[in-house]
């Protein structure tokens, strides 16, 4: 195996002929690099031999390595002629860091290609897939779709916008309190709740505070209780020279200036861990593509001094408007909901 390479486990084999289970596997192999890889998209690769035999895998390696299809076709190797790959997303046509997937595909000799989604960079965009039909190779698009899309969605996103996917993080007691009357908020959530926050902020490339924030908590911004790279700090405003932050980015212009900014710096995917002014911002803006609220089960009492977001109330409950609960999941004492906003609610980015 080469150095990202991966332990096929149970999936040394797959039934002939059952795509789906194929393509499940290369999900998971996708997920599996998912901090590592930005501003590449995490996306997995197998090759199945006629008889159902997994002969290679593979998965996108840090910026400059090489792709899934690549590594997963090197690991094949003679074994790859007749067999089908299956990739989670389009194999890429262009040079850039790294040779064209689709080259290497063409000369591994496989004689089918099933691909999840199509690849919305414009330099790819289904030209990938023709360079491969025009070598007389079968492909077939569509499998796992929908679970595709949902891994990739920052990528997607940004392909689509030119802009990072905005995720907000919030943790609060059931009563909606983000912190005590005196200000004090650690801690309001567990540490298995803190964990899998510093999973977000792994799979970030860029995470954001107000300059409030900074001055009241002083907080580091790593990812220090999972494995995986600390993300770009950003501060609204300016940071106080011996903050923990820095090195940070000091932005005193718009939201939408910022986010121009770091999508073009390649930035996928933006965390929000500011307070309710900060969020307030973002979601009056309708800038918030997700929420991951973690919620603790107790109660403050009283009104919130610190909600979650501070923006104008609703003056009636005919201007209240519903997001959904994309997922919910138990972490210790919490519950972690995914929600996303109104504005998002059935609209594809």
């Amino acid at each position: 195996m080469t150095e990202t390479s991966h332990d096929l486990g149970a999936f040394d084999a797959i039934s002939p002929g059952d795509d789906t289970a194929a393509m499940r596997l290369a999900l998971a192999l996708g997920a599996s690099v998912r901090k590592s890889t930005s501003p590449n998209p995490w996306v997995g690769a197998v090759v199945v031999a006629a008889n159902g035999e997994v002969v290679g895998t593979g998965a996108t390696a840090p910026v400059g390595g090489p792709h899934a299809e690549a590594t997963a076709l090197q690991q094949a190797g003679d074994a790859a002629r007749g067999a089908t790959l299956f990739v989670t997303l389009e194999p890429c046509c262009h040079v850039g860091r790294t040779p064209p997937c689709a080259d290497a595909v063409i000369a591994s000799g496989v004689s089918r290609v099933v691909i999840g989604i199509v690849d919305p960079d414009e330099k790819v965009a289904g030209n990938g897939i023709s360079r491969l039909q025009a070598a007389n190779i079968a492909v077939d698009v569509g499998v796992a779709s929908e679970e595709i899309t949902e891994q990739l969605l920052p990528y997607i996103h940004h392909r689509k916008t030119a802009r990072p996917f905005v995720l907000a993080k919030i943790a609060a007691t059931l009563d909606g309190h983000t912190a005590a009357e005196d200000g004090s908020s650690q801690w309001i959530t567990s540490d298995a709740a803190r964990c899998d926050a510093h999973r977000l902020r792994a799979e970030s490339d860029a995470i954001v505070v107000g300059a409030g924030t900074v001055r009241a908590d002083n907080p580091s911004l790593t990812v220090r209780h999972v494995e995986g790279r600390d993300p770009l700090r950003v501060v609204l405003g300016s940071a106080p020279r011996d903050a923990n932050i820095h090195p940070c980015l000091e932005w005193n212009s718009s939201i939408d200036d910022l986010l121009d900014e770091l999508g073009e710096q390649g930035c996928l995917q933006l965390l929000i861990e500011g307070g309710p002014t900060v969020l307030g911002s973002f979601h009056t803006a309708g800038l918030i593509d997700r929420w991951a609220v973690y919620l603790a089960p107790g109660f403050m009492g009283g009104s919130p001094r610190y909600p979650l977001v501070n923006s104008t109330p609703a003056a009636s409950i005919s201007e209240y408007a519903s997001g959904r609960v994309l997922e919910s999941r138990h972490l210790d004492c919490d519950v972690m909901l995914l929600v996303e906003p109104p504005h998002r609610n059935g609209v594809s980015t």
